[in-house]
C-alpha cells in the first residue's frame, strides 16, 4: 500500500495539526543536504519526497510522544472538554500515546494519562471509544461503503500529510540534518514558508531512512527557536500487530452505548447526532501559507447560542470559557480573540469564526469582508 497515495493510512495515523491542515504551502525543491550524525548516502528533497509518496505500510506499532507549547491560555484546553471533547487536552502540554495499525480497516490508539486511558479502535466495521476514568465505551458499526480511516489521527505521518498535501511556490523545501529518532536513522525535510506574514518558520520532518515514514513533525514559530508543536516517535516496529490488539472486550461493569444510523462517534459517553456534523458556511480569503478560514456558524461562535436540555451544562461551561476570551473591536466589528505563538483565532459578536496561521491583524482584514 502507497502512503502518499492512499491518505487515509495517514489521516488515521493529530487533531492538534489542525493548524498545519490550513497550509497551502509547497515548494521549489532545493537540494542541498547537511552533514550530520548519522551518515546517510545524500538525497535531495525531490528524491525524498519520492520516497515517501512510493513507500509501503503494511503494519506499525510504536509509541508517540506530543509536546505542545503553542502559547494559548489554559482556557483552549477547557473548551474542548466544555464541548465534550477530552482529547481537546493534546493543545498544551506533553502526551503520551501508543499506536497500532494493522491496515486499511484496523488500527488503534491509546490516549494514557495518569488518570487512566482512552482508547479508539477500528476493526472492520465495528469503531469502539473507550473511556477507563468513565468506565464508558460507544460501539458504532460502519456503513458498508464507509471510508477507511478512522476517527482520530495521531501520528508524526499524518501531520506531515497535512503539511505536504497542497506542495506550491509559496513554500522551499530543503534537505536539513540527519536524525536518529525512536533508535532509527532519519533524513529530514525542511518546509519554508516564502511568505514572511506567517507565524510558521519551519516545518520539519524527520523521514525513516528505510521504511521512508514519518517519525517525527515540528512545527517552528516565527522568531523561536524550539518547536512550538511536536509529535514523534520514541519507539517504532514496522511488523503488523496481532489481530488480537484491535479487538474490544468491554471489561467488567463499562457503560456501553450503541451509536444509531446517522450519529457518528465522540468521546466515550459522548454521541453526536446528524445536525451536530451540519457543515458551517466556509470561505477562505488568501493563498498558501497565510490563507485565512472564515465560517459562519452563528451566535454560538461567542457562546451565545446555548440551548437548554440535556447538554445544557457542557454549552453553558463552553460559553464561559469563551467569555474569557480577550474583546477585541475595531472597524471590522466585535468579538473575542484567541492567539498563539502558530496561529489566531477570531470569534466574531455576529456569528463568525476566522482563523488562520497569521496575525491577528490578518484576521482583522478578512473580518470586514
Amino acid at each position: 500500500m502507497s502512503v502518499m497515495k492512499n491518505r487515509a493510512v495517514l489521516r488515521w495515523l493529530v487533531p492538534v495539526t489542525a493548524g498545519v491542515a490550513v497550509i497551502g504551502g509547497g515548494a521549489a525543491v532545493g537540494t542541498f543536504a547537511a552533514g550530520a550524525d548519522p551518515a546517510l548516502p545524500p538525497r535531495s528533497a525531490a528524491q525524498l519526497l519520492e520516497d515517501l509518496r512510493t513507500s509501503r505500510l503494511d503494519g506499525l506499532s510504536g509509541t508517540v510522544v506530543q509536546r505542545a507549547d503553542l502559547g494559548l491560555p489554559p482556557i483552549a484546553a477547557l473548551a474542548g472538554r466544555a464541548a465534550g471533547n477530552d482529547l481537546a487536552g493534546l493543545v498544551s502540554g506533553t502526551h503520551t500515546l501508543r499506536v497500532w495499525y494493522g491496515g486499511e480497516d484496523r488500527q488503534r490508539l491509546a490516549l494514557v494519562d495518569t488518570l487512566g486511558e482512552q482508547d479508539i479502535l477500528r476493526n472492520g466495521r465495528d469503531v469502539w471509544t473507550w473511556n477507563s476514568r468513565e468506565n464508558t465505551a460507544t460501539h458504532r458499526v460502519l456503513p458498508a461503503d464507509a471510508p477507511d480511516r478512522a476517527a482520530v489521527p495521531a501520528t508524526p505521518a499524518d501531520a506531515a500529510d497535512r503539511a505536504l498535501e497542497a506542495i506550491d511556490p509559496t513554500t522551499a523545501v530543503t534537505v536539513g540534518r540527519t536524525a536518529t529518532v525512536a533508535g532509527r536513522s532519519a533524513y529530514e525535510l525542511v518546509l519554508t514558508p516564502r511568505d514572511k506574514a506567517s507565524l510558521v518558520h519551519q516545518v520539519r520532518i524527520a523521514l525513516d531512512a528505510e521504511e521512508h515514514v514519518p517519525l517525527r513533525l515540528q512545527v517552528l514559530a516565527d522568531g523561536q527557536d524550539e518547536p512550538a508543536f511536536q509529535v514523534a516517535f520514541t519507539q517504532v516496529d514496522f511488523r503488523t500487530p496481532e489481530a488480537d490488539q484491535f479487538r474490544f472486550n468491554p471489561p467488567p461493569g463499562v457503560k456501553v452505548t450503541e451509536a444509531t444510523e446517522g450519529e457518528r462517534p465522540g468521546p466515550a459517553g459522548k454521541r453526536f447526532d446528524k445536525a451536530d456534523a451540519e457543515k458551517p458556511d466556509v470561505r477562505t480569503v488568501g493563498t498558501g501559507w497565510t490563507t485565512v478560514v472564515v465560517a459562519k456558524i452563528g451566535d454560538a461562535a461567542t457562546g451565545g447560542g446555548a440551548k437548554p436540555g440535556a447538554d445544557a451544562p457542557d454549552a453553558q461551561m463552553l460559553a464561559q470559557v469563551l467569555g474569557d476570551l480577550p474583546k477585541v473591536s475595531g472597524d471590522w466589528g466585535s468579538g473575542r480573540l484567541l492567539s498563539g505563538k502558530l496561529f489566531s483565532v477570531l470569534l466574531t459578536d455576529d456569528g463568525r469564526v476566522i482563523a488562520g496561521l497569521v496575525t491577528p491583524e490578518r484576521l482583522y482584514e478578512a473580518a470586514k469582508g
